[in-house]
Order: C-alpha cells, then sequence, then structure tokens
C-alpha cells in the first residue's frame, strides 16, 4: 500500500489486566501497512500525539463505565490534544453481560474528545453480534466508535474480529490517504 506505507502510525494503549495488551500484540502482528510505534499509555504525553497524523487507541472500560486508570489520569490532558487532520481508529475491551450499560464506553468518552477537536475516526464496527442495555461507545445506531472485544464473553471471536478490523482500518486509511493526495 503506497500511500499507507509513508505514514507513520502511533498506536496508545492503556491495560490493566493484560486483555488489552494481547489485543494490541495482535494489532501489532497484523498490521502490515506502514511502520506502528506503540506507546504504553503510562508513558504518553501531548506531545506523542502531536507526532502522529494517525492514531490508533487501544483500551478497556472499567466498572460503570469508566476509562482504564492510565487513560483516566490522561484524560484532562487527552481533551487538550488538537486532533485536526489526524486520522484515528480505536478497540475497546469490554463486558457486555456483566456492565451492559457500560459496554466499551471508554470508545465514545475518546471518541467524542477526538470529534470535537477536530478529529476523523475510522473503523466504526458494527453493534451486531453483541448484547447489551446501553453504551457510549455507539457512534450512531449501527455502529460502534471503533472495535469492540469482549474477553468475558466472545474471547473465542477476538482474533477473528481483529483480522476483520485491521484489513477495515487498512483500507479506510488507504482511500482517506490518497484522496489527500494533491493532483
Amino acid at each position: 500500500m503506497g500511500v499507507l506505507s509513508a505514514q507513520k502510525v502511533g498506536l496508545f494503549f492503556g491495560s490493566d489486566t493484560g486483555n488489552t495488551e494481547e489485543v494490541t500484540e495482535m494489532v501489532k502482528e497484523q498490521w502490515k501497512y506502514s511502520e506502528l510505534e506503540v506507546i504504553e499509555a503510562c508513558d504518553m504525553s501531548v506531545e506523542d500525539y502531536d507526532r502522529f497524523d494517525v492514531i490508533i487507541l487501544g483500551l478497556s472500560t472499567w466498572y460503570d463505565g469508566d476509562l482504564q486508570s492510565d487513560f483516566e489520569e490522561f484524560y484532562d490532558n487527552f481533551k487538550t490534544i488538537d486532533f485536526s487532520n489526524k486520522i484515528v481508529a480505536m478497540y475497546g475491551c469490554g463486558d457486555q453481560y456483566g456492565y451492559a450499560e457500560y459496554f466499551v464506553d471508554g470508545l465514545g468518552i475518546l471518541g467524542s474528545v477526538i470529534i470535537e477537536n477536530g478529529g476523523d475516526i475510522i473503523g466504526h464496527w458494527p453493534i451486531a453480534g453483541y448484547e447489551f442495555d446501553e453504551s457510549k461507545a455507539q457512534f450512531n445506531d449501527t455502529h460502534f466508535y471503533g472495535l469492540a472485544l469482549d474477553f468475558e464473553n466472545q474471547m473465542e471471536m477476538n482474533e477473528s474480529r481483529v483480522k476483520e478490523w485491521i484489513a477495515q482500518v487498512g483500507a479506510e486509511l488507504e482511500e482517506k490517504l490518497i484522496a489527500s493526495v494533491p493532483g
């Protein structure tokens, strides 16, 4: 993929139990489109976000819709990031039965800030195939802001979902980057 291969992509992830880290490893293994720099959320800074035009975020949702602990600590700083001219894709882990009112809320919490601060989110994922009551992660009636994964109830689907999502994100990125090239 020509245009995309010239892009350096920043992948920021936070993981408290290791599940999001496991997904991050899957993403790293399957990402074949460009250079990928991985930064743990506990080490990220606002300046790190400034270095990338393409960003991937990975996090989990805790308890009653709380962000993963590192993203929670960074949230006030996150709200100051200018996402203008940045393309962002996200994946999140949650429990659709145990926390049916808050399933992958972290995607929506961060997603709304990204849009409010001028960002372009790609990689929306269908809500079909999940059972939950409410979610801030719903981009619209049919899709989440990003890939939703459930280690508690649908772990066997994670690998295939990640693979499909990576292909989707790669294609959407390539399309957006080609459209942005002058001439």
